[in-house]
C-alpha cells in the first residue's frame, strides 16, 4: 500500500506548474483529476450543531465579501466549459439561506455541457422549496439528520426543528430529487445508540443513508479520536439487525463505502475519512462563499479567484490560477500524521 493510498504524507506542493501536462483539465502530481466541484454559497446557518460551531454562531462573512451571484455563475461556467468539471455540489453553511438559490441552480442548468447538480441541507425549509428546486433543475440533494429523537435532536441542534428536518425530506422525496440521502454523525455518548433505528427509518422511507465519521473541522479544535465513532463500530452495530454485502459496482472517486442491506435493493454507505482515507480516488476542489479555491478539505491554503474576478481578469487567468492550485495538491490529507493541523475555517464556512 502507498502512501498516497493511506493519505499520507502530508505533503504540501508549490504553484510551480512546470512539470505540468497541457492538458485544460483538473489535474495533480499524483494523476487524480478534479471533476467534482463543492460550490459553498453561504457560511451561515439556522443550526448550532455542537460539533460544527458554537451556541452563539460564528464572525459571518460580510455582504461585500460574498461571491455575488453573477460572480459564483462565471465561476461555475469556468469550471464546466473550461476545466471539465461534470458534477456541482452545492453547500454551506446551509445553502436554503443563499437568496436567488433557485436563479443560480437554474443559470448552471444551462450550462454545455450540463453538470449534474446536488445539494447538502440541514433540510430547514426544504419542504417548501423541494418543488421550486426540482423546478429550477437540481437533480438530488442530501439532508443532514443525526438523531430521530426530537429532545436529541434538539440537544445536538441547539435548535427545535426536527419536524421540519424531517417534512424536508418527504418533500424532496415528493419533488423527485432522488435519490435522496441522508448524512448522519454518529457521536460517542450521545447518539451512537441510533446506527440501527437510523437505517431502519431510511429503509423503510426509500432514503439513503451515509454515515459519516466525525472529522476534526469543528472552530473550537476540540476534536478527539475518543469521541468518534468509527466505520468499523458503524459496520458492526448495523451488522446486529442487517446483511450487509459489499456494493460490487466500483466506486471511483465517491467518498462513501456502500453495502447491501439484506441483499438490497436498499444501500447504506460509510464515509470513513479518518480511518479509511480515500484520498487516492479524491476528484474534488472546493469553492468558498468568499471566492477561495481550495484543493482539499483539508487544505492549509488557498487561491483567492474573487480578487481575479475584480479585478477584470480574463477567464483564462482564472481558470490557470485554478489549474495551479488543483496540481499542488498534497498527496493525502495528513489526518493520521503526527504533524496534521486542522485548517484554521470551520467545516461551515469551507463548505461541505
Amino acid at each position: 500500500m502507498t502512501a498516497v493510498d493511506l493519505g499520507l504524507p502530508i505533503v504540501r506542493g508549490t504553484s510551480d506548474v512546470s512539470a505540468r501536462p497541457d492538458t485544460p483539465l483538473l489535474l495533480d502530481k499524483f494523476g487524480r483529476v478534479a471533476k467534482d466541484l463543492r460550490v459553498s454559497l453561504t457560511d451561515r446557518c439556522n443550526l448550532r450543531c455542537t460539533y460544527c460551531m458554537p451556541a452563539e454562531g460564528l464572525d459571518w462573512l460580510q455582504k461585500d465579501e460574498l461571491l455575488t451571484d453573477a460572480e459564483l455563475i462565471r465561476l461555475m461556467r469556468i469550471a464546466v466549459v473550461d476545466l471539465g468539471v461534470t458534477d456541482i455540489r452545492f453547500t454551506g453553511g446551509e445553502p436554503l439561506l443563499r437568496r436567488g438559490l433557485e436563479q443560480v441552480i437554474a443559470a448552471t442548468a444551462e450550462l454545455e455541457p450540463r453538470p449534474r447538480m446536488s445539494m447538502t441541507s440541514n433540510g430547514i425549509g426544504l419542504k417548501r422549496r423541494a418543488q421550486s428546486l426540482k423546478d429550477a433543475g437540481l437533480n438530488r440533494i442530501n439532508v443532514s439528520l443525526d438523531t430521530l429523537d426530537p429532545d436529541r435532536f434538539a440537544t445536538l441542534t441547539r435548535r427545535d426543528r426536527i419536524t421540519d428536518v424531517l417534512d424536508g425530506l418527504d418533500a424532496a422525496r415528493e419533488a423527485g430529487l432522488e435519490p435522496v440521502k441522508v448524512n448522519s454523525v454518529l457521536l460517542r455518548g450521545m447518539n451512537e445508540d441510533e446506527a440501527v433505528p437510523l437505517l431502519r427509518f431510511c429503509v423503510e422511507n426509500g432514503y439513503q443513508l451515509r454515515f459519516i465519521e466525525q472529522m476534526p473541522l469543528d472552530p473550537q479544535h476540540g476534536w478527539t479520536r475518543t469521541n468518534m465513532v468509527t466505520a468499523d463500530e458503524i459496520l458492526a452495530m448495523l451488522s446486529t439487525a442487517y446483511t450487509l454485502t459489499p456494493e460490487s459496482a466500483p466506486r471511483g472517486g465517491a467518498p462513501a463505502e456502500r453495502w447491501l442491506v439484506d441483499g438490497g435493493p436498499a444501500v447504506v454507505g460509510v464515509i470513513a475519512s479518518v480511518t479509511r482515507p480515500f484520498c487516492a480516488a479524491c476528484d474534488r476542489t472546493r469553492l468558498t462563499s468568499d471566492g477561495q479555491i481550495r484543493n482539499c478539505l483539508f487544505s492549509q491554503t488557498e487561491t483567492d479567484l474573487r480578487a481575479l474576478l475584480r479585478d477584470g481578469s480574463p477567464d483564462a487567468a482564472i481558470a490557470d490560477a485554478w489549474r495551479a492550485t488543483m496540481w499542488a495538491k498534497a498527496a493525502g490529507h495528513g489526518i493520521n500524521d503526527a504533524g496534521f493541523h486542522q485548517p484554521d475555517r470551520p467545516m461551515s464556512a469551507i463548505g461541505g
